[in-house]
């Protein structure tokens, strides 16, 4: 039940109001609050079409940066090494019209790939080829790739070489697509890890085996797959240039429809890249044009449903208008009845588009029954036995991406070198459209007695808004115990920044050793902490979390925008003379940190045992390919930073890099 406070503060954000009175009776105010941030988002970047280009010319331009862009979302930037792929036959399946060969490569050292190459009996000249990627069917030991042989099996007899390839999650060599999703691997976050990007690299070597193969035609490649698979050839195709014709099936929606209507909670994290580059999520797509591509999905799928569907087809239609003579040249869509499956009328249009862009046939086509092959059969590593000793595939995620190690610099030549480089990569790929200067919080409740433009303490907590609709909730008072102050201290407020779970409201029993007493003391729920902001977590889906990384954040990234904004507002409107000290305790003392970075009225933070690394949290997208917990503290100089319970020798990094830029007697530990 409401309180009469927060029944003021539904009054005052209509908007809010709305969408609360809106959800069912359980919902809470946290999940309003947090929601209409996410729509707000979704909908600012779905203006963002083809990222403004207007023209041909005008997209050309920005192909490449935007290519690069994409690598860096999936985990893919650097791009990896090109490692020998080791491929081998470990057997054949012989059928009257075709034949079967079970293949397996490494498209990186440990990470096994299997499949099943689907060849005409008789071979004349090179054949247009067709990598087929597979979505989710639990064939077990099988491997999916058993489920979707049926497509095999018509292409190698209508003279076409089809590999079909299992994917990393219920794959013959297993490995996890659910991080997120499920399994709490929030480190993925900090990684830049999403397993799209190994499907993504496993396409992409797939086609590296497939033109080192005598009956392959390298110049009539085609790409298709549905739900996963539709995912997959979108990532492939617009990775690979040699991918001529790219039939996606059922394999993307859009933001609006991921994030608004949740239909991401449908889905598995294969399905998705980080958005860093806060891209209109269509951008991925039009990076194939003005290769051929046909734009596939049934009528009544549920996590892929028509109105998105439309919308994607609409800016791709715009985009491919650039490039065709006639509409539909190069780009159309085909729609069938039905909901989320592998129907026959979606493989005939499939079909019957690679037939005209690879072999400039147009005539129709037609499914005849094929005898289906037992999937045990077509095992590669056919007994429990065989499967290889040295596969990474259950732990790739541990090492896909290549995380950052800087260097610690060692004068002030180094340290002003390092620094900007380092601030350069958090600013370009990790806190991407920051500000130079976050804007202020405003209070958007009026307490009996309060001046509602006022920070200055109060008996009960205030609402704050930071931005589009996102609320956190601080409250002013001075301490009472604690250490002696210095006589430089009074000049500043204290900011403590609390945990998600901590109450709000209370200050806790720690600071009582770190907060000098006789302090004006201001304590912050953050969104998302707090009894009244906190959201509704169920895993899965983790709804609110995977959806930040969609719309190009972490719940966390937006928590340090809270911290600089609620800090500019104290700073502001209580004495433009104070400066902030931010206090916090495991993940709140690093978030405060970097809110410290990029806000000038941090002049010191107060770091209590902090996690020695980003895989234990705070959680930004890639940060890991930056740097690590250490060198974001070093970063600080000269502002003071004291670490207490900091005993990991990592944190030696952050004592020399105060000391490289001439501020040892700035940082303290202890």
């Amino acid at each position: 039940m409401l309180t009469m406070r927060l029944l003021i503060v539904l009054v005052l954000l209509t908007p809010v109001a709305a969408m609360a009175q809106s959800k069912p009776s359980d919902s809470t105010f946290g999940d309003a609050v947090i929601e209409r941030h996410l729509t707000l988002e979704a909908a600012r970047l779905g203006e963002r079409v083809h990222e403004g280009a207007n023209s041909k010319e005008e997209w050309e331009a920005k192909r490449s940066d935007l290519k690069q862009q994409f690598f860096d979302m999936l985990g893919l930037w650097p791009l990896p090494e090109r490692t020998p792929l080791k491929a081998k036959v470990t057997g054949t399946v012989e059928r009257d019209a075709f034949r079967v060969e079970k293949v397996h490569f490494q498209s990186k050292p440990g990470l096994y790939v299997t499949g099943n190459l689907y060849l005409p009996t008789k071979i004349e000249g090179k054949l247009p080829t067709v990598l087929y990627v597979c979505g989710h069917s639990g064939k077990g030991r099988d491997g999916n790739k058993t489920a979707f042989q049926h497509h095999g099996m018509w292409f190698a007899t209508h003279g076409y070489a089809c590999l079909v390839i299992d994917t990393l999650q219920l794959g013959e060599v297993a490995g996890i697509h659910h991080g997120t999703y499920n399994r709490d691997r929030w480190w993925w976050h900090s990684h830049g890890y999403t397993s799209a990007g190994v499907e993504c690299w496993n396409g992409v070597r797939a086609i590296d085996y497939l033109v080192s193969r005598p009956e392959v035609d390298p110049d009539k490649i085609a790409v298709t797959g549905i739900s996963g698979g539709g995912a997959a050839t979108f990532w492939i195709a617009a990775a690979d240039e040699r991918v001529k014709v790219a039939v996606p099936v059922s394999g993307m929606a859009d933001l609006e429809s991921y994030v608004t209507d949740k239909v991401c909670n449908g889905h598995c994290d294969c399905m998705f890249l980080y958005n860093n580059y806060r891209w209109e999520w269509s951008t991925i797509a039009a990076l194939i044009a003005p290769r051929a591509m046909l734009f596939e999905n049934s009528g009544y799928d549920p996590i892929f449903p028509m109105p998105a569907n439309d919308r994607i087809r609409a800016r791709l239609s715009h985009l491919y208008r650039w490039y065709e003579k006639k509409p539909g040249d190069l780009f159309d869509i085909g729609v069938t009845p039905g909901g989320h499956s592998d129907n026959v009328e979606l493989r005939l249009m499939a079909y019957r588009w690679i037939n005209k862009h690879l072999k400039n046939d147009n005539a129709e086509v037609a499914e005849p029954p094929l005898p289906k092959i037992d999937g045990k059969e077509l095992r590669v590593f056919p007994e429990e036995a065989d499967l290889p000793q040295d596969s990474l595939n259950a732990k790739i995620d541990e090492s896909f991406v290549a995380l950052a190690k800087p260097s610690t610099p060692t004068n002030k030549a180094e340290f002003a070198a390092w620094s900007k480089s380092l601030r350069d990569g958090l600013f370009e790929r990790v806190f991407r459209e920051w500000p130079d200067q976050i804007p202020a919080a405003s209070f958007v409740d009026d307490p009996a007695g309060a001046d509602a433009d006022s920070a200055k303490p109060v008996a009960k907590p205030r609402l704050l808004r930071t931005e589009d609709e996102v609320l956190v909730m601080l409250k002013r008072h001075e301490t009472t115990q604690g250490p002696k102050a210095a006589e430089n201290q009074s000049a500043r407020i204290w900011l403590v920044v609390l945990n998600a779970d901590d109450p709000e409201g209370v200050l806790p029993d720690w600071t009582k050793e770190v907060v000098p007493q006789g302090q004006s003391v201001a304590l912050l729920s953050a969104r998302g902490c707090g009894a009244t902001l906190k959201w509704t977590q169920k895993n899965p889906p983790n709804y609110v979390e995977r959806a930040h990384a969609l719309l190009g954040r972490t719940v966390d990234a937006g928590r340090v925008w809270d911290i600089q904004a609620v800090a500019r507002t104290l700073h502001e409107t209580d004495s433009a003379e104070r400066t902030i000290a931010v206090v916090g305790k495991g993940r709140a003392g690093v978030l405060g940190a970097y809110a410290a970075l990029n806000e000038l009225s941090i002049s010191q933070v107060i770091a209590v045992e902090p996690p020695v690394s980003h895989r234990e949290g705070p959680h930004f997208l890639g940060v890991m390919k930056v740097l690590d917990i250490p060198d974001a503290l070093g970063l600080l100089a000269p502002k003071q930073l004291t670490l207490i319970g900091a005993k990991d020798a990592e944190f030696d990094r952050t004592v020399a890099a105060f000391k490289a830029a001439g501020h040892a007697g700035r940082v303290q530990r202890r």
